[in-house]
């Protein structure tokens, strides 16, 4: 039975190195991982309608929300496991060049809470393959290989099958280190993975989910990469940004460095630092057009675990993020104080009282969305299992 990397380098026309068959480094940045990104820091602005100078209690106001129905109703996070799975080298002009051929699992779910018990709403997941572009000979000499791996998977009576299309990365030379075009590979695949959860957004709100009391909580960044011909097309950008009036993204990670004095506009982590508990800092906004369009963002930090129990004084603080999108938010640039104290008491309320097993995030996470994490990964199949599907008698 043909092995599916030969199949991958006799179609590409390249040849196949059978290199060790490994998984990525999860946490490599990227052009696409964008929590960690500087964008913050271009021009940013007292973002709220109160003008807060210090910290905001809000220990009160979350004691007294604990006793009404939360507005945080959906809860959706997305994950994505990279793997190299090979390397294979092409001829470019007089010299050869190696590449890494990198496959992933990408998973996204949604959960929702009713009557105080969580269910599942939706679930995407793909199985992807990412080349470097210099492989492609045509899109449909690549959706035939596609069919042709996928067809020796039927035969191998595996029900696990690699999505379309497969994804390019960047065969520019002008950074020739293997780990480079890694991560241009894990750029890629991160990026199919925000599309899922963007996907998964607008179906949410297409069956009319979301509103004023139902809010969605969004694990990570919002800070999405806006492609051109979306930000060219006003209609389908104006439908996008509406979409996300009752999204907050919330990250158990971020750059601390990142928060600056709207005053002389330096940074000022230890502001961060000395959070009290159950308080939050005063909002800032900021854009940058080249690369999220005219989408304005509301930023603020909230802490929901003493640092005394944690082993950094920046564990225990979540960064949440939301678009601003009615017409006064986007005039004035500001959000609703009112709105940011609601969304962040009752973001207090559902932080995980106590550590489960050694997650050493637990002092960032809420629990509806370790529930909604833990919901996706019992969805995915092992790596040992997944590397497994590529490899051919000569492997074992």
């Amino acid at each position: 039975m043909k092995n599916i990397l030969k199949i991958i380098a006799d179609k590409t026309y390249g040849q196949s190195y059978r290199s060790k068959k490994i998984e990525l480094d999860l946490e490599v940045d990227s052009s696409s991982r964008i929590d960690n990104r500087e964008f913050n820091l271009v021009n940013p602005k007292h973002g709220e309608t109160l003008n807060h100078k210090n910290y905001i209690s809000l220990t009160n106001k979350s004691k007294l929300l604990s006793q009404v129905d939360s507005p945080l109703k959906y809860f959706l996070d997305g994950t994505r496991h990279v793997y190299k799975i090979d390397d294979i080298v092409y001829k470019l002009s007089n010299r050869k060049m190696v590449y890494p051929v990198v496959a992933g699992q990408i998973a996204v779910g949604c959960c929702g809470r009713r009557d105080k018990k969580m269910f599942v709403v939706d679930f995407l997941n793909e199985n992807v393959l990412a080349l470097p572009d210099v492989s492609a000979d045509s899109v449909g000499a690549l959706a035939a290989m596609l069919e042709d791996i996928n067809a020796v998977l039927t035969m191998k009576k595996i029900s696990v099958r690699l999505s379309p299309p497969i994804i390019l990365y960047s065969s520019n030379t002008a950074q020739t280190k293997t780990q480079e075009f890694e991560n241009r590979a894990i750029a890629k695949v991160q990026e199919r993975m925000y599309q899922l959860e963007q996907s998964m957004v607008n179906k949410i709100v297409a069956k009319n989910k979301l509103g004023a009391n139902n809010f969605l909580v969004k694990d990570g960044s919002l800070e999405y990469r806006m492609p051109t011909e979306l930000r060219n097309n006003k209609r389908k950008f104006l439908t996008f940004k509406k979409n996300y009036s009752y999204v907050i993204g919330v990250s158990k990670k971020f750059n601390p460095l990142l928060w600056t004095n709207n005053v002389n506009n330096r940074p000022n982590p230890d502001f961060i630092a000395a959070l009290p508990i159950f308080a939050r800092t005063p909002v800032i906004s900021f854009e940058n057009t080249s690369f999220h369009g005219d989408i304005k963002f509301a930023v603020w930090y909230l802490r929901i675990h003493d640092s005394k129990h944690t082993d950094s004084p920046f564990d225990g603080v979540v960064k949440v993020e939301k678009m601003l999108v009615t017409d006064d938010e986007v005039d004035s640039g500001k959000i609703d104080s009112d709105l940011v104290d609601t969304i962040s008491a009752h973001l207090i309320n559902e932080r995980n009282p106590v550590c489960y097993g050694s997650d050493n995030r637990w002092a960032n996470h809420i629990y509806p969305i370790f529930l909604t994490e833990s919901f996706i990964k019992s969805k995915i199949v092992s790596a040992e299992t997944f590397l497994h599907l590529f490899r051919g008698v000569d492997d074992e």
